[in-house]
């Protein structure tokens, strides 16, 4: 399953966050340090240690986990495409925030100086985007693998189990964590969802984020299906007539969206979906077919 078009075309801030984590883990993999990354009761209520607590929002301890964890955020850089970068940014100090302070609590309750508890990464943000996962982004196909039925949302929940028990107990909580974070921001505590950083300070991390990487703004958008460009609604009308009034069967949104996070053009998405009687399959189809024409 796909995020919408590859690369990281209107996801400037995943992009940034994902080369972070890259670096943070590979640096101190290669220092032999990662084992002691994660956090401990003793690091927050004993000897204080900052460059831990830094340290543990961008870099995994392993690299099963770094895997893992890349491929997760990546996807999720659809929410980015979704709400726009000032209100992503936004999204994850509050999760990063949120998530590590139900982390504090949870060490003060376990009160256990000896054990490192939680596993290091950006495990607050990873599982905090499967709230939004789960409720706002819709199932669009349903397949049968070894008779056991899977729809195309359920490769990013496997993935996120595997890292949620990559390293057992101290991998549960954090995400366990997260998830908490993500239902509050859902649940538009403080009224979260509607803040923005100020205009000077996103223009500021703007102008240092890294060149662009993927396909560059001004590329058509691509699909799944054989990342064919986009076509536009002309294209679509000239292909199948319109065989029923536009206003006889009203597009779903949902379906708009499917369509839409494929690569296809909103405005094409909605003219096949009219002319398919809001059939996602036979407008896909509508879609694809149009290449030809």
């Amino acid at each position: 399953m796909n995020g919408g078009p590859s690369g990281f075309n209107n996801a400037p801030v995943t992009r940034s966050f994902i080369i972070a984590s890259a670096v943070f883990t590979v640096f101190f993999g290669i220092q032999g340090r990662s084992f002691k990354l994660g956090l401990s009761y003793q690091d927050l209520f004993g000897k204080l240690s900052i460059w831990k607590l830094i340290t543990s929002v961008f870099a995994f301890s392993s690299t099963p986990e770094l895997m893992f964890g890349l491929y997760l955020l990546y996807y999720f850089r659809v929410f980015e495409r979704q709400i726009g970068s000032n209100k992503y940014s936004v999204f994850i100090l509050f999760s990063v925030v949120a998530s590590f302070l139900f982390e504090f609590v949870a060490l003060a309750i376990l009160k256990d100086p000896t054990a490192n508890l939680l596993t290091s990464g950006p495990y607050g943000l990873i599982f905090a985007s499967f709230v939004p996962f789960y409720f706002d982004i819709p199932v669009s196909t349903w397949f049968r693998t070894f008779g056991v039925r899977f729809s195309n949302k359920s490769f990013i929940y496997l993935a996120g189990l595997q890292l949620l028990l990559s390293s057992w107990k101290r991998s549960l909580l954090p995400g366990i964590c997260g998830i908490l974070a993500g239902f509050l921001y859902r649940l538009n505590v403080f009224r979260i969802r509607r803040a923005k950083f100020p205009m000077f300070i996103s223009s500021f991390f703007s102008r240092l984020s890294w060149p662009s990487m993927g396909n560059p703004p001004t590329a058509p958008a691509r699909n799944l299906a054989g990342n064919a460009p986009s076509y536009t609604t002309r294209q679509v009308e000239r292909t199948y007539p319109p065989t029923v009034a536009p206003s006889a069967v009203e597009p779903s949104e949902d379906s708009v969206a499917i369509l839409v996070s494929m690569g296809f053009d909103q405005n094409s998405a909605r003219q096949a979906l009219v002319h398919a009687r809001n059939d996602i399959n036979a407008a896909t189809n509508i879609l694809l077919e149009a290449q030809s024409h």
